[in-house]
C-alpha cells in the first residue's frame, strides 16, 4: 500500500497528465476522485480505477483515509481549497501557480507548517532528469559564466477556455509565463533587481501574449515570451513553440525540448567552437513529481519545489504583473 491520494477536480490536466502519472508512480494509491459533475466523476472512477468518488470537495477532505490531495482547480480557487485541505490535515500538491500573488503563497505555506503537513507547488517539469542535466552542464562551467537566458512558450487553442478569463486568474503570464520564470530562476542563483514586462490584452483585459525582461543581482539578464495566440487548435496542426537559450562566456546551450516532455530529450552545447549533443531519457514527469512528494511524506525528504522557491517565483510574478498592468 502506498500513500492514499485524493484528486480534487476533473480538470483537463488531471485527466491528461497527472492522473496517468499517478497510475505509473510507485507508492501511489489512487484512492478517491471528487468533483461537482456526477457524470464526470463516474467516468473518471471507471477510467482510472479510483476506489471512491465524491460529489463535492468537502466530502473528500472529510474522508480520514485520504492522506494527500492533488488540486488542479482554476487559479482563483487554489487558496480556498488548499487552505481547507491543509486545515483538514492533508498533504497537498497544487497546480501552478500556487497563488495569485506572493501573499497567498506565503499564507498557504504558513498554514501547512501550522498543521504539520507538506505543501508543494506542481511544476512537474522541474522533476525531469533533463532539468538536472541542464543544471549540471551549466554548473560544470562548460559554457563559462552565464550571461543571458531566454525562454519561450507559445501555444494555441485558448479561444474559449477558463484560462483566458480574468475572474479565474487567467492569462498568458499566469498559465504559461510561470513555466519560463521558474525555469530561469532554477538556473540563476541570484535575485531579480529589475524587471520590465509588456503584454497584448484581449477584449476581456486578459493578456494573451506577454514578454518580460529580468536583470539579476549577479548581472545575469533574462527574457521570456509566452502566448496563447498561435491560432485555433486543428487549423494549423498541434502548433506549439518551446525554446531555451543559455549564453555563457565560453559558449551556449540551445534546446527546443517542450516543457513536461518525456522520452529521449536532446539539447545542444556549443563550447569554444565545439558542438556537443546531449541526450537524456526522461520518464513521465508527473510520475516523478508524485513519487517525490510521496518520499517527502514517507521518508521526510524536502520537497523539490520548496517554499522558498515558490515565494521567489511568486514575488517575481508580482513584479511582472504590476509592470504590465495586470494586478491580481
Amino acid at each position: 500500500m502506498g500513500v492514499k491520494w485524493g484528486v480534487m477536480g476533473t480538470a483537463g490536466i488531471a485527466k491528461g497528465c497527472t492522473i496517468p502519472g499517478m497510475k505509473k508512480a510507485e507508492g501511489c494509491d489512487l484512492y478517491a476522485i471528487a468533483g461537482r459533475n456526477e457524470e464526470k466523476i463516474r467516468s473518471y472512477k471507471e477510467e482510472f480505477g479510483f476506489e471512491k468518488s465524491y460529489t463535492g470537495y468537502e466530502a473528500l477532505l472529510a474522508d480520514p483515509e485520504v492522506e494527500a490531495v492533488y488540486i488542479p482547480l482554476p487559479n482563483n480557487l487554489h487558496r480556498e481549497w488548499v487552505m481547507k485541505a491543509l486545515n483538514a490535515g492533508k498533504h497537498v500538491l497544487c497546480e501552478k501557480p500556487l497563488g495569485l500573488n506572493a501573499d497567498e503563497v506565503r499564507q498557504m505555506h504558513e498554514t501547512a507548517k501550522a498543521n504539520n503537513v507538506i505543501l508543494m507547488e506542481a511544476y512537474a517539469y522541474l522533476h525531469s532528469p533533463y532539468i538536472e542535466a541542464l543544471r549540471a552542464d551549466i554548473e560544470s562551467g562548460i559554457i563559462g559564466e552565464v550571461q543571458y537566458i531566454s525562454s519561450s512558450f507559445l501555444t494555441q487553442g485558448y479561444e474559449d477556455d477558463i484560462r483566458v478569463r480574468r475572474e479565474n486568474g487567467g492569462g498568458a503570464l499566469y498559465d504559461l509565463g510561470c513555466y519560463c520564470t521558474t525555469l530561469i530562476l532554477s538556473l540563476v542563483d541570484s535575485e531579480p533587481v529589475w524587471v520590465k514586462a509588456d503584454a497584448e490584452f484581449n477584449d476581456d483585459n486578459v493578456d494573451i501574449f506577454t514578454s518580460g525582461l529580468i536583470k539579476f543581482e549577479n548581472g545575469v539578464r533574462a527574457s521570456f515570451n509566452v502566448g496563447m495566440m498561435l491560432g485555433k487548435r486543428g487549423t494549423t496542426g498541434d502548433a506549439r513553440y518551446d525554446d531555451l537559450y543559455v549564453h555563457g562566456t565560453l559558449g551556449y546551450i540551445r534546446s527546443s525540448v517542450e516543457f513536461n516532455q518525456e522520452g529521449r530529450l536532446e539539447y545542444t552545447i556549443v563550447s569554444e567552437g565545439r558542438e556537443l549533443r546531449r541526450s537524456v531519457e526522461a520518464r513521465q514527469n508527473y510520475s516523478l513529481e508524485i513519487e517525490q512528494l510521496n518520499s517527502c511524506i514517507v521518508n521526510e525528504e524536502e520537497p523539490l519545489v520548496t517554499e522558498e522557491f515558490s515565494l521567489r517565483n511568486a514575488s517575481l510574478m508580482d513584479k511582472l504583473l504590476k509592470d504590465m498592468g495586470y494586478s491580481s
